[in-house]
């Protein structure tokens, strides 16, 4: 068969996909580590990491042969039926995070579709709030992911205009801000807060210290559950096992995805304890492939390569060089802003409006470059490599850019 040019292959996908994305104009054929490459054959610094789902890095060994031996001995029973993967995961994941159960579901939206089932019906059995009245707190800005009762908490319009009518029971307060988080817990319909502890898709924004821990508080104070999704954020990428763990916190309910998997499949998981977990009967939640067997083993994998390789250290110290050396690109540049971010979950404000291309032009001139990238929200660009790239690496890495910021013309 003919070789597709990347050319040919974006115009495939324009023809016959929904038109759903905007990807840049890269076509992948390869990954291995850092590095991903072309169909063409030219070699990039992967800076997004899909989304954080790839910490580890492209295509780890020891994820993929978790995998692949998996799969040539069992792929799927339902959960009609025990496996020998997924009890063993089960422990496995709980003692690792510090929790009595988990409840394993595939992506991260079914993840917190999960979580938020849960909070509401621990509210009406242990809480007392009467049936259909529950109430979750959400913050402005949010990203959960794109099911219709997501996006009916969204303020984004790219998210859920024309998408409704949408589903009740949510309370939208400003993120980083624990007096409104205070007056919105008075209300004793109130089940739970379900926050990002960084905001990934609203561009890398980072609370003030003390507002994790302040908000955990304040659940406590208020009977309400204290959810933190950390499918972005979680597994290392902000140079800690958890976000939350910069300030000692330990959720309620715990939303995990992405990079529980390496990116090598898809693995989500909600994590809480028995008293929590145990108000989910048989048959009243489920999912056909949550918890197979190659989800179980792979998961299992990707948890212990971040232990074994020291990731969480690494994304940490990488983080503080990254951030120092893009402060000094910027000191000396007018393109771009600022510079935010915790380990290796980092963005730069790009001096546009939201509504300008400069962002995205400036990430198609980093990919000609060598390196990829991705604009959000209009004029923020997300640096996100693996955690598992060296020094030499991330500075090689901050030359491109460097060059691409100063060389770029508007």
């Amino acid at each position: 068969m003919e070789k597709l040019t990347s050319a040919e292959l974006m115009q495939m996908e324009d023809k016959y996909g929904a038109h759903n994305y905007h990807p840049l104009p890269v076509v992948l054929s390869k990954g291995y580590g850092v590095y991903v490459w072309d169909v063409e054959g030219k070699r990039y610094f992967d800076f997004l990491s899909a989304y954080s789902a790839v910490n580890q890095g492209h295509c780890h060994p020891k994820i993929i042969n978790a995998l692949t031996e998996q799969a040539r001995n069992l792929t799927l029973t339902s959960r009609a039926f025990y496996n020998d993967s997924l009890g063993v995961y089960e422990k496995f994941i709980t003692s690792y995070f510090g929790f009595d159960k988990v409840l394993p579901m595939n992506t991260g939206a079914e993840a917190v579709e999960t979580a938020i089932k849960l909070c509401r019906k621990w509210a009406y059995e242990k809480k007392g709030i009467h049936e259909n009245d529950a109430k979750i707190i959400v913050c402005e800005g949010n990203f959960h992911g794109r099911t219709t009762t997501i996006i009916s908490f969204s303020n984004d319009p790219d998210a859920n205009k024309n998408f409704g009518p949408y589903t009740p029971g949510f309370v939208r307060i400003p993120y980083n801000d624990l007096g409104a988080l205070e007056t919105a817990l008075k209300d004793k319909n109130i089940a739970g807060f379900l926050v990002e502890p960084i905001q990934g898709e609203a561009g890398v924004y980072v609370p003030e210290d003390g507002y994790l821990k302040g908000a955990a508080d304040l659940c406590k104070k208020y009977n309400a559950l204290f959810i933190a999704d950390e499918v972005q954020t979680g597994i290392a990428r902000t140079g800690k096992l958890l976000a939350v763990h910069h300030e000692n916190v330990q959720p309620d309910i715990l939303i995990l995805g992405k990079a529980l998997s390496g990116g090598v499949y898809p693995v989500s998981a909600v994590l809480a304890n028995d008293e929590i977990m145990m108000v989910i009967k048989p048959g009243q939640h489920g999912s056909t492939f949550g918890g197979n067997p190659i989800a179980a083993k792979v998961a299992i994998a990707a948890l212990e390569v971040i232990e074994e390789e020291g990731l969480i250290e690494n994304a940490e110290r990488l983080g503080k060089i990254f951030r120092k050396e893009m402060q000094r690109i910027i000191d000396s540049s007018d393109l771009v802003l600022k510079v935010r971010g915790k380990g290796l979950l980092n963005a730069i404000i790009v001096n546009d409006t939201p509504d300008s291309s400069t962002a995205w032009d400036l990430c198609v001139q980093l990919k000609e470059n060598g390196l990829l990238a991705k604009p959000t929200h209009g004029n923020i660009i997300r640096f996100a490599p693996p955690l598992v790239m060296s020094e030499e690496q991330l500075m090689e890495c901050v030359s491109i850019i460097e060059k691409t910021i100063n060389s770029f013309k508007k």
